[in-house]
């Protein structure tokens, strides 16, 4: 087995089927299909091994121990879900090696265009699965038992599942040249690109997949229903690369769902028990959601076992509950779990008459280590009252039997309202925002009224922002501040929803995500501080003007200080125009060529 330390990238690219030189590994022949996956994965249960690795593609993709055998026991259903036929479901886990290295710059290009929630996992990968259990009396145990696995750091659950149910039904049948004929048809495909419709050929079917963007706005069109069909004259259209059937999913918790967004929202530790590893990560998955457009900060694994090699670390009583979200399917998690504050447990989907069953809020007092009914387990209180409304619209959609991509749009619709009440006040107009202008308006934040907004009002006036000195600090967000702001310009300006609104936001500023949140805001800020500081100094008065006062030490320093900008702003770090960078090369330029010869050639060494 393969062992890895995080010092160097994870493949040396060669030919499918052979290791390939490191004479080789520069050429990287698979770059683009990297681009997409990391490799796939085949899994097949040996009498003796239990489950076993037998095939990775490309064949030098590195694995650490640990990471193969959490592939392996990830890939096959548990034995209580008794899964027969064929399954699809996906898995997370950590990397072994640490972050992602070295940092590709076509990483980071994805990342810079993609929204937050959507962006390169760098230290974890997911693990989308197929998994097929069937009668075969030509093997010993009396069943073929086997997985496809796709391995990505990209969370597009829908096309990889779609993806999924296009090449595994023919390569159980067929085995290894199929595979190796669609690992050269991904590698043909264009990059992801943020923003863009792209069409990717596989097995003699166009998938069509636009690649969301985080300029994006948010759309409520119903999905389109896609044919699989091989050898289709037109493409099949994915109307999403990532968003589930969200109606679905969360069919036997409807009347929760504001408390499990909570829940979401504050970063509670929460096992979800399902009956299977499709339902479990399905509503995991689903639950994560719910936040956005915000990114979930914490961590979570939609499919889970006792053999994964983070089991102690997230079963362990000597601390408090990680914050994590776990879908499982083994009944023993209630017993090792029983000390977590929140357990959902669904059942198989049953009807009340026209309607799915519900589960039941109970306190956690009821729940029992063996034959656990269905329910939300829980002591927490809602903070806001339930939409009435929407249940009622929802349920009223079932029993007029409207298309379930309407009742998901509806339910989407309706989570990302919430999510936007909650976060408005934090980056929109407080009432009486006056004043002088701001430096700027958030970064990637569409476009807004020009009053001030409470993280913008953070930012130092543009008019304090000169060219030859450093910009001014960002202030600092007080809390108490935005709170009292709350009372002219709190959540009920857009949501009918009541309920205790400040209580919510206190709670939301000691979770992870208003860390997480507050953080990228931040970095954004300080970024656009340094593009607009740059944008003034390429605007300002004629540099050989500025120089002809200055010493040299001071022309060395904004030599210095001009070239980390333009580091930053072709890292994709700093928005400025291709102008500007092309007048901050020329200033510095001219401030070298004014310095002794000396100097020169320590600047511009050859």
């Amino acid at each position: 087995m393969d062992s890895l330390s995080g010092a160097g990238p994870r493949r040396a690219r060669g030919r499918l089927g052979e290791a390939s030189p490191g004479a080789r590994a520069a050429a990287a022949p698979w770059a683009r299909f990297s681009a997409w996956l990391e490799c796939v994965c085949v899994v097949t249960f040996d009498l003796e091994l239990g489950q076993a690795l037998e095939l990775v593609y490309p064949s030098d993709f590195r694995l650490t121990d640990k990471e193969k055998s959490s592939i392996c026991y990830l890939s096959f259903p548990d034995s209580h879900s008794g899964c027969l036929g064929d399954t699809q479901f996906s898995f997370r886990i950590r990397q072994c090696g640490g972050q992602r290295s070295p940092w590709h710059a076509e990483d980071r290009h994805y990342n810079s265009g993609a929204p937050v929630s959507l962006q390169r996992e760098p230290a974890h990968y997911f693990g989308y699965v197929y998994f097929r259990q069937v009668k075969d009396s030509s093997v010993k145990r009396g069943y073929f038992q086997k997985s496809l696995v796709l391995v990505s750091r990209l969370p597009f659950v829908r096309l990889f599942q779609a993806l999924l149910g296009l090449i595994a039904p023919e390569y159980f049948d067929r085995l290894a040249p199929c595979l190796e004929a669609v690992c050269s048809e991904i590698d043909q495909w264009p990059a992801p690109t943020p923003g863009q419709t792209l069409k990717l050929p596989v097995m003699g079917v166009v998938l069509q997949v636009r690649i969301p963007s985080r300029v994006d706005k948010p759309e409520y069109s119903p999905p389109k229903q896609c044919s699989h069909e091989s050898l289709l004259p037109t493409p099949v259209v994915l109307a999403s690369v990532h968003e589930l059937d969200l109606f679905r999913c969360f069919q036997p918790v409807l009347t929760h769902v504001q408390t499990l967004w909570e829940l979401m929202l504050l970063g509670e530790p929460l096992l979800v028990l399902a009956p299977s590893p499709a339902m479990a990560s399905d509503l995991v998955l689903a639950l994560i959601s719910c936040l956005q457009p915000l990114k979930f900060c914490c961590d979570y694994r939609p499919y889970f076992t006792i053999h994964d090699s983070e089991f102690k670390e997230f079963t362990t009583r000597t601390q408090a509950p990680p914050n994590v979200v776990l879908g499982v399917t083994n009944p023993f998690f209630i017993k090792t779990l029983q000390h977590w504050p929140h357990i959902l447990r669904v059942g198989e989907p049953k009807m009340s008459g026209d309607l799915p069953k519900q589960v039941k809020l109970k306190k956690p007092s009821r729940l029992k280590t063996l034959d656990t009914k269905p329910g939300l387990y829980t002591a927490y209180s809602a903070h806001l009252h339930r939409d009435k409304a929407l249940l009622k619209r929802l349920l009223k959609g079932l029993q007029k039997k409207r298309p379930w991509d309407t009742q998901t749009a509806s339910l989407r619709r309706h989570l990302l309202e919430l999510t936007h009440s909650f976060i408005i006040p934090l980056v929109r107009p407080r009432a009486g925002g006056g004043g002088e202008r701001r430096a700027t308006a958030l970064v990637h934040s569409p476009p807004l009224p020009c009053q001030e907004h409470y993280m913008a009002s953070l930012m130092p006036l543009k008019k304090s922002i000169t060219p030859w000195k450093t910009p001014p600090q960002i202030r600092p967000f007080r809390q108490d501040d935005f709170l009292h702001s709350l009372e002219h310009a709190g959540p009920q300006l857009t949501c009918i929803l009541k309920g205790d609104w400040l209580g919510l936001y206190r709670r939301f500023f000691k979770s992870p995500h208003f860390d997480g949140w507050y953080r990228q805001r931040h970095r954004e800020m300080a970024h656009k501080l340094e593009a607009l500081h740059l944008e003034a100094i390429c605007e300002a008065q004629n540099i050989e003007t500025w120089m002809k006062d200055k010493s040299e030490v001071e022309v060395v320093d904004l030599v210095l200080k001009l070239r980390e900008k333009l580091v930053q702003a072709q890292g994709h770090q700093l928005p400025v125009k291709e102008a500007t960078l092309q007048r901050a090369q020329l200033y510095i330029e001219t401030a070298i060529g004014s310095l002794p010869k000396d100097l020169q050639a320590v600047l511009c060494p050859p």
